[in-house]
């Protein structure tokens, strides 16, 4: 059977996950409030999108206007709305990985997590890998 500590430990416990949860949606609504611009063609075309996904405004150079070649503007487009959603998915994830980083570090008692956010171990792998 396990034991627990007794009631104090578990108010600072309590008291650290709501802390995180706050620094959690602070991170989320830094997030949102920063707006990308996706781009293709060298900015002939642009994407306009805010920090929550919503998709604001496109803009075509019209020396890429060819009615002659409507799928080359379609995949224009399209190529401009990926490089938007790549650009706020990057921005959500700093925002929200350093948070959660520092965060997870404390309630594990200032452990590294460097490898668990994408940031290189400063220590190699025991396999060598093939």
């Amino acid at each position: 059977m396990t034991s627990f500590p007794d009631g104090d430990e578990y108010g600072d416990v309590f008291a650290r996950m709501r802390q995180l949860q706050e620094s959690v949606a602070d991170a989320e609504a830094v997030a949102r409030s920063r707006p990308v611009e996706g781009s293709a063609a060298g900015g002939l075309v642009r994407v306009r999108a805010s920090g929550d996904f919503s998709f604001d405004a496109v803009s075509i150079d019209p020396s890429v206007v060819d009615p002659a070649d409507a799928a080359l503007l379609e995949d224009l487009v399209l190529a401009a709305v990926r490089d938007a959603a790549a650009q706020l998915t990057r921005v959500r994830s700093e925002a929200l990985g350093g948070v959660l980083q520092s965060a997870l570090g404390e309630l594990l008692g200032g452990a590294e997590l460097g490898g668990i956010f994408g940031e290189p171990d400063d220590e190699p792998d025991d396999e060598p890998t093939a």
